[in-house]
């Protein structure tokens, strides 16, 4: 049986692990807290955090080890930070690594490297040699660092963080493993030279191949694609950072949080005669301000608030996820995909499309904006340090 991390360190501060659902309560709620006051920062989903940690309600825990804690001075909490050991991660890619994830921190040299000596002791612990993040459970979850977009409005999926977290890193000996860039592309209707142009793409490429879009009224009808979605994420993301494949109780969790977002507008499924999965796209007008509006909270009645804000007019579509098969990278057919999200928003009055974060050497998937005057406006950092 593992000990209990709870103790006191210098200068007051004492690191005590999250064992309670009260304890979970105050770890998931401190980043709201710390950021109240700023503009930029999105709450993520308070029940989806919740679940998180839950070892019954969380199926990355078949492969995952984790463990959380809090820092406090005085009473008052002043930082948080969890861990997470994936053993499929090590395996599939020969390594020993301790992830950290939802850290936050107040602006104290002695806080934040408590709460990361705490992680490098578990690390040894358990045998490992290096510690990186911030990461989550699983590639669907948020992961990397704000080092660049400070002064821009977060989405509901990234972390969001202060510049001094980045010192913070470095002072304690963390250097830059890999960074993800985060896209705003510019749509000017539907007389758009751009637009215009991968509607060729989109209409020579379906006609070479034969394949079609599947076309549907309600969000009820993807359901007999979900297990294909998800199994070309599994292909088409296996080669990306510390990606490990999706589990069939992983599929359902992301299928249950994401499909009440989707519109027909904003999704794309291509298949062949067979009605095999060539590739899709996945977006969703932002939520941003709707989740600033309940804090995250859906209930008891911050759900009204979110439909409400769900239900005024965007000006900015979120690209939540875009797979094809690899065969057919560089073939036209992300042309397919992204024809058909922008045709929604050209319908909808959407003037921006805004990537989630984007490794930065991963050539297939920058290679498709390459026609769109493209602002990479965020950028996000792994760090890493050997222990």
């Amino acid at each position: 049986m593992e000990k209990e991390w709870s103790f006191i360190v210098a200068e007051n501060i004492e690191i005590k692990e999250v064992k309670t659902k009260a304890d979970r309560r105050i770890f998931v709620e401190y980043p709201n807290r710390l950021y109240r006051d700023h503009e930029n920062f999105v709450p993520a989903f308070y029940g989806d955090d919740i679940d998180d940690w839950d070892e019954k309600k969380n199926p990355a825990f078949e492969y995952c080890e984790a463990r959380s804690w809090l820092a406090y001075r005085d009473g008052e909490v002043v930082g948080r930070i969890g861990a997470i050991l994936s053993h499929a991660a090590n395996e599939k890619w020969g390594t020993k690594r301790m992830r950290f994830s939802q850290v936050d921190f107040i602006d104290d040299r002695a806080v934040s490297k408590a709460l990361f000596d705490t992680v490098e002791a578990w690390a040894k612990e358990k045998g490992m040699n290096e510690v990186h993040g911030p990461l989550g459970f699983c590639d669907m979850d948020r992961e990397g660092m704000l080092v660049e977009g400070f002064d821009k409005r977060s989405m509901f999926y990234t972390y969001y963080n202060d510049p001094y977290y980045i010192d913070h890193l470095e002072a304690l000996g963390y250097v830059k493993d890999t960074d993800w860039i985060e896209h705003l592309i510019p749509l000017n209707g539907w007389d758009d030279p751009n637009y215009k142009r991968l509607k060729k793409i989109s209409d020579a490429m379906l006609k070479r191949t034969g394949f079609h879009k599947v076309e549907v009224k309600h969000k009820s009808g993807y359901k007999p694609y979900i297990k294909q979605v998800f199994e070309l994420v599994n292909i088409a993301y296996a080669h990306l950072y510390g990606v490990v494949e999706l589990n069939e109780r992983q599929i359902k969790k992301y299928t249950n949080k994401f499909l009440p977002l989707v519109d027909p507008d904003f999704v794309c499924l291509i298949v062949d005669d067979n009605d095999k999965l060539m590739g899709f796209g996945v977006g969703a007008p932002s939520t941003a301000e709707a989740m600033r509006k309940c804090g995250g909270h859906l209930m008891p009645f911050g759900w009204i608030g979110l439909l409400k804000a769900l239900a005024q007019k965007k000006d900015t579509l979120d690209l939540l996820l875009i797979a094809v098969r690899p065969e057919y990278l560089k073939t036209g057919l992300n042309g397919v995909i992204m024809e058909h999200l922008f045709t929604g928003c050209n319908k909808n009055g959407i003037r921006k499309a805004e990537t989630g974060p984007q490794l930065e050497y991963n050539t297939n998937v920058h290679h498709q904006w390459k026609m769109f005057d493209i602002e990479p406006h965020k950028r996000r950092r792994c760090f890493i340090k050997q222990i």
